[in-house]
């Protein structure tokens, strides 16, 4: 089995679920540690590729990781964030590293928007 077989593997699986196909680069080094494969994509198409809560994401670096275990090697997958990625701000974490909860608009210190006074007295 050819050695690029696994970048050859990542290129098809992006290259099939993003928007810019043309864009999407892999590079691919070997060091002590494995195989570090850097995808390199069109920032419209970070989305796709991470997918939500990066469960896209996640599933390609399980794939690559079997890959990796067939051909005995250690595959790692690093996805370059472009400039000018529309990622929104990471919540803060507390110090034992779970999510900082959300608050409501009521915890904000914030009205409610919404008139509901129609709603409360509709009869059905």
């Amino acid at each position: 089995m050819s050695d690029m077989q696994d970048k050859a593997f990542l290129e098809s699986i992006v290259k099939a679920i993003v928007g810019h196909p043309d864009d999407v680069v892999v590079d691919r080094t070997v060091d002590e540690m494995g195989v570090l494969l850097t995808l390199k994509i069109n920032p419209e198409d970070m989305g796709y590729v991470i997918g939500r809560r990066g469960q896209t994401a996640q599933a390609i670096r399980t794939l690559l990781k079997i890959v990796g275990a067939k051909n005995n090697a250690r595959v790692n997958l690093k996805i370059h964030e472009p400039e000018g990625s529309t990622r929104g701000p990471r919540r803060e974490r507390s110090e034992h590293g779970e999510r900082a909860e959300r608050k409501t608009m009521k915890e904000e210190g914030l009205e409610d928007p919404m008139d509901v006074s129609e709603i409360e007295n509709l009869t059905i």
